[in-house]
């Protein structure tokens, strides 16, 4: 007699350790893309996800702070294979992009004043505009559902580009205020219907809708949370006290860590807090050399939020006069004060979140929120736009870059008619730069 499995079993841990690593060498086009081939992956190809449950890791990602891209892998690492699971996935994820942004960022530190890198950059810079202004669209179309969420993405916006109020600061107060409006006055949230229902025949993957949340006690939370400290303290110990300029150390650790757990809504509210701080009260980049990060962070796959791995690789290279090895240090310690916080969240947090999702008040909270990381990703736009339609200088017609302006047009044009993939259109806006360069000398 033939017996139907109510469960599938269990993948092979090989076969997810090779995708785990593929995926951290060709997840380009930002957290879209990543989410895109994960599905494709896990869900359409190998059944191992269920739909409804993917998108419902994806919400829970949504609602902790730090990329959500990252913490996605680690989320659904961890529910596939436990612990080691979820270690394997999330470091294969990100390690690719660090090696990259390492390399290239000494590749800048040696030759970014070059005529040829300064004219690749000229042509590379308007196209990371234009992806991050249809980035803005793309969020937009889905999260900006009634009037309230349009006047939270329009405060959100002046709050944090006018008022430079810090991104932590402003999702603070959309978490205390839609509470409040939930509390007083449901009706004016609209709660979007979830449109990615239950497979039929949920049981046929592994990680399902039907499963219980991941057991979580006091006893358990107590201990991730000292294994966190010992990993958090030892290296900021290790580095604050054994390398010279024990104070710059410090800051910067202290800075990554910070911007981990206080930015909610990914990478698109880290970045600009970290680059208002680094370019404006640090004074450890110019805004110039920041906005060649992201054009360096938009060439590399992984999230974009690895900008802030060359933040820190800047960091040690200004303030050590030039030295690579400082630079490097600067780097890597970079690195793993801003994804060390993701394990964490996901092994503490997403037990919890798994227990709260249905909750009307968190759906609310987290609608909002989303709305508001719309009015910071046109904050970031418009930091961004300043440096590259007007040369970093004040903004005035005199110092207008037609040239600049009519490629973020043209790079519009193929992403929103023609559907370019961003990949494309990097490679396209690096030719365009190669271009520029012949034709001058």
């Amino acid at each position: 007699m033939h017996i139907i499995k109510s469960k599938a079993d269990q993948p092979n841990f090989a076969e997810a350790i090779r995708f785990w690593f593929l995926l951290g060498w060709i997840s380009f086009g930002g957290t879209t893309g990543h989410v895109t081939i994960m599905h494709d992956f896990l869900v359409e190809k190998k059944k191992w996800v269920s739909n409804g449950k993917f998108f419902s890791a994806l919400n829970a990602c949504m609602i902790l702070p730090g990329p959500e891209a990252h913490q996605l892998a680690i989320y659904l690492g961890w529910k596939l294979h436990g612990i080691r699971g979820g270690i394997i996935s999330g470091i294969f994820f990100i390690l690719p992009s660090i090696l990259i942004i390492l390399s290239l960022s000494i590749i800048y530190a040696l030759y970014g004043n070059t005529p040829l890198l300064i004219s690749v950059f000229d042509g590379l810079k308007p196209a990371v505009l234009a992806i991050i202004i249809y980035a803005t669209w793309k969020v937009s179309q889905k999260s900006l559902i009634s009037f309230l969420h349009y006047f939270v993405a329009f405060s959100s916006f002046i709050c944090s580009y006018f008022l430079q109020i810090p991104t932590p600061w402003i999702i603070f107060g959309v978490i205390f205020i839609s509470i409040v409006i939930r509390i007083t006055a449901p009706q004016f949230i609209l709660i979007k219907k979830g449109i990615h229902t239950m497979d039929s025949r949920e049981d046929r993957y592994y990680v399902n809708m039907h499963q219980a949340p991941n057991k979580t006690s006091l006893k358990i939370i107590s201990k991730q949370l000292i294994v966190f400290i010992i990993l958090w303290f030892i290296p900021f110990l290790s580095i604050t006290f054994l390398l010279v300029d024990t104070l710059f150390w410090q800051k910067l650790s202290l800075l990554f860590t910070q911007s981990a757990f206080l930015t909610i809504g990914g990478s698109y509210t880290v970045i600009p807090y970290v680059a208002n701080l680094v370019t404006n009260k640090l004074a450890w980049l110019s805004k110039s050399q920041m906005i060649d990060g992201f054009a360096l962070a938009e060439t590399t796959p992984g999230p974009l939020v690895i900008v802030l791995s060359y933040v820190g690789f800047m960091a040690g290279l200004n303030h050590f006069n030039g030295s690579l090895l400082m630079g490097t240090i600067g780097l890597l310690t970079a690195s793993y004060f801003t994804f060390l916080p993701n394990f964490i969240m996901i092994f503490m947090g997403a037990p919890l979140i798994e227990k709260s999702q249905k909750n009307p008040t968190i759906q609310a909270l987290l609608s909002l929120i989303t709305a508001a990381v719309v009015g910071v990703i046109v904050n970031l736009a418009f930091y961004l736009g300043e440096g590259i339609l007007f040369s970093g200088k004040m903004i005035s017609s005199v110092n207008f870059n037609p040239i600049a302006f009519g490629w973020v047009l043209f790079s519009l044009l193929l992403l929103f008619k023609y559907k370019l993939n961003m990949i494309s259109l990097i490679l396209i806006s690096l030719g365009f730069g190669v271009l520029r360069y012949l034709l001058m000398f």
